[in-house]
């Protein structure tokens, strides 16, 4: 009778605790909300199903690249390197931040994602024929933890991932976390029998072994990488990759400078360019090949979230270490008449960390706000609470004499002063002199412009230009009082936020200003624990979004408000493009089009 209590009290306590955890299944997932595509979808919206496989593309790359390994922490990775994997669950281009089966077919997890079973499908393979497995899943996360960037560590430490089942694997967090689980869905997978061999941090000299819808059949280091489609690739006719990689080659042809780039475009040598600059745009898109549609030209509006151009402070240099001093220089950067005089008024200015979405802190501080603001009033610019960010506006006619002042009486404050028309420490003599750091390739028309401001108020901008592999190497050491630097749009407060801004994570190359704030890692630890509740996530990404703007730590550039893109008239696209991206990836060779092109274009 004892033992059957027993067993009956075990019985019962299992039955409850079951209800308390109350298990899910799902094929599909979504960061806010709910995923737009029911579980039942055969494609997206965006694609064309019957789209024609076939053709040869050619496309271009500015810089150069030294190996094949994307994850590695030296070299330059070829260009697309980090498409050659498969990853468990794979995003839709017309939503932010939903999954969908490519290896894996479904999950068992509890509400609050402290773990998750994932089922592999069985038919899912690397390009020798070899089954993807969990063990294969369990290696990379592990690969990854033991040999990756140190902000994958920290993300997840105290995760475990481990294979149950030869086709299930398991992934329990250290923290319970939905946000954090999906960045574990979208990992690429390794094959364990390659990378057994070689360190996750070292260059590869040869392509490896892969999984995803093209491979790398040739190439030239630093000169071309050539991608072809893997005819029996296993996840062809899954939802999400119907009506997509529809060439039969990539090639990918470095150029070290832009401009040849341009020129060889406009003579046939590649056949797809997007163009970033916007002198280019007016005034070089001309000529025989335009007038007679051998070359097509469009510009697509784009309202998603913008990645926006930035200048970066390195604060962690005493010389930018006050925030005055950054607004000062900030107030020498005459967007408006670099955009008119320069940029054919084809940029808008950058305002936010949350471009272009209901994130940018555009108008004052609500009572949520307030509410997460207030207990760290005394570590705030006072601004945050009274004023509306806005970069400082010129009259665009390149004599901008009212915000040099401002600049001068903030400098002023901070313990500088003229002497002999340059300016110095008022406690050391030592003159305002710094390097910005550029690459070689790229936009510079605005540096002399800005070099020259700066020399009204009498310091010393000198410039460094560096070829890339130079350029990420300083990055990554941040070796530099100021950089350029492209921020990545975010359509809502991502758990990336901590990449981006956390202490923890300062030498993360993406922190590129080196911010070390509490007052920031305070905002940033409550994104990341109400990732999922869009109710909290607002107020507090307008919160972040006004004690970044308001400490200076970047001074904004720009973002284009539609992409522009040209191509030699051989493709054709779906009807539908999609909104977070190019859809590239859908386009098809058209022979029919082609056949009107001559001969040495088609």
């Amino acid at each position: 009778m004892l033992a059957r209590a027993i067993i009956l009290l075990c019985l019962s306590l299992f039955a409850v605790g079951s209800q308390a955890e109350n298990i899910k299944e799902s094929y599909s997932f979504a960061v806010l909300g709910e995923p737009k595509y029911a579980i039942n979808f055969t494609r997206f919206d965006y694609v064309n199903p019957a789209a024609p496989k076939g053709g040869n593309i050619t496309l271009s790359a500015i810089g150069t690249f030294d190996n094949f390994n994307r994850y590695a922490l030296r070299g330059n990775p070829g260009v697309r390197t980090e498409t050659l994997y498969d990853s468990l669950f794979t995003t839709s281009d017309d939503e932010p931040g939903s999954y969908y089966p490519l290896i894996g077919e479904m999950a068992r997890y509890p509400e609050n994602f402290a773990w998750a079973e994932i089922e592999l499908n069985p038919r899912a393979r690397f390009h020798d024929g070899s089954r993807i497995t969990a063990e294969d899943v369990a290696f990379t996360f592990n690969k990854f933890m033991t040999e990756g960037v140190p902000q994958f560590r920290l993300i997840y430490k105290g995760a475990k991932v481990k294979a149950i089942a030869p086709l299930t694997v398991r992934i329990e967090l250290a923290q319970p976390s939905k946000e954090r689980m999906l960045g574990l869905f979208s990992l690429p997978v390794f094959p364990q029998k390659f990378w057994k061999k070689h360190k996750l941090s070292d260059p590869l000299s040869a392509p490896p072994l892969a999984s995803g819808p093209y491979k790398i059949t040739a190439w030239r280091m630093g000169q071309y990488i050539t991608y072809s489609r893997v005819r029996d690739y296993w996840a062809a006719n899954l939802p999400v990759n119907r009506g997509r990689w529809n060439f039969d080659s990539i090639r990918y042809d470095y150029y070290l400078d832009d401009n040849v780039a341009f020129e060889a475009f406009k003579a046939g040598a590649f056949d797809f360019r997007a163009e970033s600059s916007a002198k280019n745009w007016a005034t070089r898109y001309i000529g025989k090949n335009f007038a007679s549609h051998f070359i097509i030209k469009e510009e697509q509006e784009n309202d998603a979230a913008q990645d926006a151009r930035w200048l970066a402070f390195n604060i962690q240099r005493p010389i930018f270490a006050d925030r005055k001093v950054r607004q000062a220089v900030g107030l020498a950067f005459d967007f408006e008449w670099m955009n008119k005089a320069l940029f054919y008024g084809a940029y808008s200015r950058a305002n936010s960390y949350f471009q272009n979405t209901e994130y940018a802190a555009r108008s004052y501080p609500d009572a949520d706000e307030l509410t997460l603001l207030a207990p760290l009033k005394k570590d705030l610019p006072p601004e945050v609470f009274t004023t509306i960010y806005n970069p400082p506006e010129s009259s665009g006619n390149g004599f901008d004499r009212d915000n040099l002042l401002k600049a001068l009486a903030l400098l002023k404050e901070a313990g500088w002063e003229l002497k002999n028309q340059k300016l110095v420490n008022v406690k050391t003599g030592k003159p305002f002199t710094f390097e910005l750091l550029i690459g070689t390739t790229g936009n510079t028309q605005w540096v002399l412009p800005f070099q020259h401001n700066l020399e009204r108020l009498g310091i010393t901008m000198e410039i460094r230009q560096v070829d890339n592999s130079q350029l990420t190497n300083r990055l990554r050491n941040r070796d530099y009082d100021m950089m350029p630097t492209l921020y990545s749009a975010m359509p809502y407060p991502s758990a990336d936020v901590q990449i981006a801004w956390a202490s923890e994570y300062v030498d993360s190359t993406y922190n590129a200003p080196g911010v070390k704030s509490p007052v920031v890692d305070n905002l940033v630890n409550q994104i990341i624990a109400n990732q999922g509740d869009k109710k909290k996530l607002l107020p507090l990404g307008r919160a972040l979004d006004r004690v970044l703007t308001w400490n200076y730590y970047m001074i904004p550039m720009w973002y284009m408000t539609a992409d522009r893109f040209a191509w030699w008239n051989k493709f054709s696209k779906p009807a539908i493009h999609p909104l977070y991206t190019s859809g590239f990836d859908t386009w098809w060779y058209d022979v029919n089009k082609a056949a009107q092109l001559p001969a040495q274009r088609r």
